[in-house]
């Protein structure tokens, strides 16, 4: 039997799988798209897309909101016995500050099992010394403060978080822009954006130049190309605009706007949580998912130090940037091997 850890997060748009080898050493990371709310099938589907390596798996997950389950609790249920039966009976569930438990013990305990990837990447990080984990991904972000070796949350809960500023429902490429501004500037005035999901944050940050390869993983808003042109078009469709020639600037414009305004809501979250008085003193923003262009930028704002996941997590260079794009299922494994002895 292969002496490999998986560390799997299953989401609702995409599954990332990390294998250590060895003592503890980074070999592969990888993200492939899984579209859960169409079904189990898809994780199916995803784990297959991986590779399915060998090895003892440990499991994070927040895929139990997609609206193909009823509620969380049921959502917890059907992953754990689909990941144990597909994964081997020897899987294994981080459940937060409980650590890690196998599938009966996490039905019983679903409020600690679901949505705790945030907190597993940033207990692996603890140790660097304080900070706070900034983890932009295509749906939504992350900012979760540790010191002193543990994770300092005020939140546990998604509705516990997103009070407390720690869970930002914003992300780079599937957000829709409807939700980034209740107002944009467009041609010499001020429009609210169409309450229509025409264009996404893919769309923004494409025409920005910030969107990374391998970032929007998922069919445009539309289903069409993924050009500047096609995001442009898009885009304009927002504010009841069609894309020519002559208003082809003025796409870019908008998402230059929209882009702002983005980093804007992800840097008043940051500076919220900040401003705690249980907050570290001298913190460093640890930027992490295919987002974290963002998190360099809300760095820069508040005028802290900055480090890249990656630069934690792999200790090959080539790994690095894949390390951050899929640091929960880095962290979970990571975890999984240092409570292995």
């Amino acid at each position: 039997m292969s002496d490999a850890i998986l560390g799997w997060d299953v989401g609702g748009a995409h599954l990332k799988l990390a294998r250590l080898v060895g003592a503890g050493r980074l070999a592969d990371a990888r993200i492939v798209p899984c579209q859960l709310w169409r079904g189990l099938d898809e994780l199916d589907a995803a784990i297959a897309a991986t590779g399915a390596p060998a090895g003892r798996s440990a499991v994070t997950m927040t895929g139990e909101l997609v609206d193909l389950f009823a509620d969380r609790a049921s959502g917890v249920a059907a992953l754990v016995e689909r990941l144990e039966k597909k994964l081997g009976p020897d899987t294994v569930f981080y459940a937060g500050a409980a650590g890690f438990i196998g599938a009966v013990e996490a039905l019983a305990r679903w409020r600690e099992v679901a949505s705790a990837n945030w907190r597993a990447t940033a207990e692996a990080l603890a140790s660097e010394g304080d900070g706070v984990l900034v983890d932009v991904g295509s749906t939504t972000a992350d900012i979760v403060p540790f010191a002193g070796g543990v994770v300092i949350a005020h939140g546990a809960t998604d509705a516990g978080r997103m009070a407390a500023e720690e869970l930002v429902y914003l992300g780079v490429a599937r957000t829709p822009v409807m939700a980034l501004a209740p107002r944009v500037p467009f041609a010499g005035g001020w429009i609210a954006p169409m309450a229509e999901h025409f264009a996404t944050t893919a769309d923004v940050f494409r025409l920005t130049g910030d969107l990374p390869d391998g970032a929007d993983l998922h069919p445009a808003a539309d289903g069409g190309d993924k050009t500047a042109e096609a995001s442009a078009r898009r885009l304009l469709r927002m504010v009841g605009a069609d894309l020519t020639p002559e208003t082809m600037a003025s796409g870019r414009r908008l998402a230059t706007w929209l882009a702002e305004a983005a980093l804007r809501r992800v840097a008043d979250a940051a500076s919220a949580v900040l401003s705690r008085a249980d907050a570290p003193g001298d913190p460093t923003i640890y930027g992490a998912g295919v987002g974290r262009f963002l998190a360099a930028a809300v760095a820069r704002r508040l005028s802290v130090m900055y480090r890249d996941v990656g630069d934690v997590f792999a200790s090959d260079p080539a790994l690095s940037a894949a390390s951050a794009d899929c640091a929960p299922a880095v962290a979970v494994a990571r975890l999984f091997a240092a409570s292995r002895g």
